[in-house]
């Protein structure tokens, strides 16, 4: 599928362009195994990249014309580079603007050029097929001109392009781990200072089903935003009766339990989920160190009762994947994963009883939902990177 996707994508360049392009590029999408919405709450994350993939075909244009053609959506859209860059309609340019316009602010080494991109990452799954775009698109921008950009630097811009053109408030997760994944490795991430060490990510006896709900969420209108401020409000009310602490990683449970009056019933469903959350997501490293599969799938489970119950951020379709799942004795661990209302269910799963597992609960949710579901087999990938032949 790689291979067919790299083809595909430099073709299309050629026909259109009638030149090859100058350089291939590959940036994936992502899971989190878990640590979900803590990426903007202080705390630790684990995800990895995964093998789909925006492929970008780029070359210099040899003026100042600027053309980007998203071959998937057969849309184009066409600018000069001294133009002033604003938000537009097409939302798939936002993401691919916001770069721009940083980029543009940074250096004056720029020139026009023309991408091509295509892509295997399943949009409004929860893979994070936006981070892909921007990193893989800043990735481009370095080689192309020359840019002294770090790894770091290319994340930090794709995650303030959602900010400034797209109007998420999301946080660093996503854009890091498409950009510093490694083969076989999670990354436990520190979404304060960006620290990170990789850990293994040998499931040996399992498999990484993703269940696509088929109910696509959009960050805008999802509740992301909201959320962020419920927590943030929440938070102060923490700080007020516990002047010491800095962070949610400074609060206990029973902090939370103490201060559940003074919170209100919201705040203290959010918090609650925070402060276990990021509990879990040392466990759960703990347990991938020590091939613990059966510790990772209950805390997977606990993640999503809390994802559902307390963060308030699943939905009837996803809740109704992870129930199907829980009495299967092949099916270790299973969530709801990525912003929420929607997207994909992340299900560790014995091999061999993939297919059956697969069948079975697609016939439910026919029945149930009145929908075909999709499914996604994955395995852990590198990082953003130039493809060599």
């Amino acid at each position: 599928m790689k291979k067919k996707l790299i083809q595909d994508t430099k073709s299309h360049f050629t026909q259109l362009f009638q030149n090859d392009a100058q350089y291939v590029f590959l940036s994936p999408g992502r899971i989190n195994i878990i640590g979900e919405h803590l990426d903007y709450n202080d705390g630790f994350v684990l995800p990895a990249a995964i093998n789909k993939y925006i492929c970008f075909a780029v070359s210099k244009s040899g003026s100042s014309k600027c053309t980007i053609i998203a071959k998937d959506l057969d849309e184009t859209h066409e600018f000069d580079l001294n133009d002033n860059l604003q938000p537009i309609d097409k939302m798939w340019a936002n993401y691919i603007l916001g770069v721009l316009h940083q980029l543009k602010e940074r250096t004056n080494n720029l020139e026009g050029f023309n991408i091509v991109f295509s892509s295997t990452i399943p949009m409004g799954a929860g893979l994070s097929s936006s981070a892909a775009l921007e990193c893989g698109f800043g990735y481009a921008m370095r080689k192309l001109f020359h840019l002294d950009l770090s790894k770091e630097d290319i994340a930090l811009i794709g995650q303030k392009s959602e900010h400034s053109f797209v109007g998420v408030n999301c946080g660093i997760m996503d854009q890091f781990a498409s950009v510093f994944g490694k083969k076989n490795k999670v990354i436990k991430l520190d979404c304060t200072t960006l620290e990170y060490e990789y850990h293994k990510a040998d499931f040996k006896n399992y498999s990484l089903i993703l269940l696509d709900s088929k109910v696509k969420h959009t960050h805008l209108t999802s509740g992301y935003n909201t959320r962020r401020q419920e927590v943030e409000q929440g938070f102060s009310i923490l700080e007020q009766q516990f002047p010491h602490i800095e962070s949610f990683r400074d609060c206990t449970e029973a902090m939370v339990l103490e201060t559940r009056e003074l919170l209100g019933e919201v705040h203290f469903k959010r918090c609650f989920f925070v402060v276990k959350e990021i509990q879990r997501v040392l466990d759960a490293v703990n347990a991938l160190e020590n091939s613990n599969f059966k510790k990772l799938g209950e805390l997977m489970h606990e993640t999503h009762e809390g994802l559902s119950n307390e963060y308030e951020v699943s939905c009837a379709e996803i809740d109704f994947l992870v129930d199907a799942v829980k009495n299967e004795k092949s099916v270790l661990g299973s969530r709801m994963m990525g912003g929420g209302f929607g997207g994909c269910s992340i299900n560790l799963v014995e091999k061999g009883q993939e297919k059956e597992i697969i069948k079975n609960i697609s016939e439910k949710y026919k029945v149930a939902f009145g929908i075909d579901l999709k499914s996604y087999k994955v395995k852990i990938s590198k990082g953003t990177s130039l493809y060599k032949k």
